[in-house]
């Protein structure tokens, strides 16, 4: 017997399911293993091979329904009719390739494989972009003037968000296999190249990612404190350390220190005119509290609802800011009250999820389920979440989650259908 055959079909799932992230640089290619994902679930579902009965298909379709039912009914009043409907079909990608993840991903040595594959791929990403921090050298060529910008390219400054988003992988791997050091040297690796991508809202992810796993290594407050004091005289101490020898970081700095004088303009200005987009959103819930303006539909609202002069406004296209850039505001200004109820009840799905599973489930929903922590904590900006690119990197976070909480063995499903 050939064990060549035998070992390609236990590593398919685990490899298909690496593609996305590996090809999230590369423009939209990573749309292309999602695509084959799906045409494979529908494939298994028609051949009566999906397992409806297992607790994460029936996560995945509560969630799904949580994400899309918002945006479908959006789109019914929405003020750009035409891209709300596209958003809203073309969303529908996500749900066959939820279920593809919860189908594929049963057997346990494919965890082990895909956890530590990402994880290597997020450290080869962070030494990219070392690399071209110190020599202006990368795989994405050169950086961008005001910021580094490592394999994503100067032209998608995406590296510090997707890093700092990502980086539970690497630091949990790292962790598992070379203990406390470990987690401290990859802690290190990953610092500089978020700090020096630019992105604030980054530096507040990884912070809280970082605040979390001092919490998950010390799990009493009288070490928690001494961790977390360590961490801060760290973080000030590289801040310090880059600021000098960086401009692209002190420009970053000295505008974040605008707000300090406390002025509305000033705010404005220390947030990349967020300010103005905050407000410009505030004025389209006011005005569509229910389902909002439609999904995808804030830049063709923003005009109607900004203030004279606003620097955002395109005259010629009649467009504005492209999003809320915040979650919370994207969601009540696209899809209002419902959009917003909605993903509540799917937050806390996601939390009972994670109460009820195992211990061995939870260990490998760890890593995906902090990512999506640190991707959607409220209390920073975020990319758009109906986006293609993000709405992509958001949804295989999440299949990753359900398909690790209430996943099991093959064998073990083998067994409960033939019970049944």
């Amino acid at each position: 017997m050939n064990p060549a055959p035998d070992r390609l079909r236990q590593q398919w799932p685990w490899l298909l399911m690496l593609a996305p992230l590996l090809l999230l640089p590369v423009g939209r290619s990573s749309e292309l293993p999602i695509a084959v994902m799906a045409v494979i679930a529908l494939a298994v579902a028609l051949r009566g091979r999906m397992p409806w009965r297992d607790p994460a298909v029936r996560l995945i379709l509560v969630l799904f329904a949580c994400y899309w039912l918002p945006a479908a009914i959006s789109a019914i009043a929405a003020v750009a009719p035409e891209r709300s409907w596209m958003t809203v079909a073309t969303t529908l990608r996500f749900l066959p390739f939820g279920l593809f993840a919860v189908w594929a991903l049963r057997a346990p040595m494919a965890w082990s494989r895909l956890l530590t594959a990402a994880a290597v791929i997020v450290v080869l990403w962070a030494l990219d972009a070392w690399l071209q921090a110190l020599t202006g050298m990368s795989l994405g060529g050169p950086p961008e003037q005001a910021r580094i910008s490592g394999v994503f390219g100067a032209g998608n400054l995406k590296l510090g968000q997707v890093l700092a988003t990502l980086s539970p992988f690497a630091l949990l791997a790292a962790r598992e296999r070379f203990g406390r050091g470990g987690l401290v040297l990859a802690m290190a690796l990953l610092a500089l190249p978020i700090l020096l991508a630019g992105s604030r809202a980054a530096w507040l992810s990884y912070a809280l990612v970082l605040v979390i796993l001092a919490w998950r290594e010390t799990r009493k407050a009288r070490h928690f404190v001494p961790a977390l004091a360590a961490l801060a005289l760290a973080g000030a101490g590289l801040i310090a350390l880059a600021w000098q020898g960086s401009l692209r970081l002190d420009a970053r700095i000295e505008r974040s220190l605008l707000a300090l004088q406390g002025t509305e303009a000033a705010v404005d200005e220390a947030s990349a005119g967020r300010l103005r987009i905050w407000r410009t959103a505030g004025a389209m819930i006011a005005a569509h509290p229910i389902a909002g303006v439609g999904v995808r539909g804030f830049r063709y609202a923003y005009p109607t609802y900004a203030a004279p002069g606003d620097a955002f406004v395109d005259p010629a296209t009649r467009t504005g800011a492209s999003h809320a850039h915040q979650i919370v505001l994207e969601i009540l200004s696209e899809t209002g009250v419902v959009g917003l109820l909605a993903w509540l009840f799917g937050t806390w799905l996601a939390f009972r999820a994670w109460r009820c599973a195992s211990v061995m489930a939870r260990s490998r929903a760890l890593a995906p389920g902090l990512s999506l922590v640190a991707m959607c904590f409220p209390l920073n900006t975020h990319l758009a979440f109906y986006s293609a690119w993000w709405g992509l990197l958001f949804w295989w976070l999440l299949a990753l989650y359900c398909a690790a909480l209430a996943g099991e063995p093959k064998a073990a499903i083998a067994t409960g259908a033939a019970s049944a």
